[in-house]
């Protein structure tokens, strides 16, 4: 129950209490005998880590959830923990920008075969940010719109104003 409710709390805004229920599901199943959701617990924390800016643990949860989601064979977890990965390398200083496109690339290809259009609309979003600050802005146009056209299509209102601000230049809400 704490993992659902640490999930809650992220989706709330509420971090902090989101990461100390994470951390304790976690903690509590770890090990090689854990349940197979441990991918996902470990993918949540780790973007719980991102947003409050615990990025080297944030990549250690990621890393560890890819490990586990390739030996439970759960490639859909694969991909958001590729995902994340990309997320974590795009973000930091120096970027790591060859690292970041190769997560990203493996993330997006491994949703496109999965159906994730969701994941690869996230995905498109990221890159498109990546290629912003490094200043390739045809490429980082040509991203974002297509994440913007995914998130439409989808009718994703809330990610679509996010993609929609970062075309227009200006902060995402």
């Amino acid at each position: 129950m704490a993992s659902a409710l640490g999930a809650a709390y992220a989706l709330a805004g509420r971090l902090e209490n989101a990461a100390a229920l994470l951390e304790q599901s976690v903690d509590q199943h770890s090990g090689p005998r854990g349940p197979v959701s441990q991918a996902l617990w470990r993918t949540l924390l780790g973007e719980v880590y991102v947003l409050v800016g615990r990025h080297e643990e944030a990549a250690d949860q990621a890393t560890e959830a890819l490990h586990l989601a390739v030996h439970h064979q759960q490639r859909g977890w694969a991909a958001r923990a590729l995902s994340l990965l990309g997320e974590i390398a795009a973000s930091t200083d120096p970027l790591d920008i060859g690292q970041a496109e190769g997560y990203y690339g493996q993330a997006l290809a491994l949703a496109d075969e999965l159906g994730m259009r969701p994941l690869a609309a996230h995905c498109h979003l990221g890159l498109g940010t990546l290629y912003r600050k490094i200043g390739r802005d045809a490429e980082a146009q040509a991203e974002q719109t297509l994440a913007a056209e995914m998130y439409r299509t989808m009718e994703m209102t809330y990610w679509l104003a996010q993609a929609e601000a970062v075309l227009a230049g200006t902060t995402p809400t």
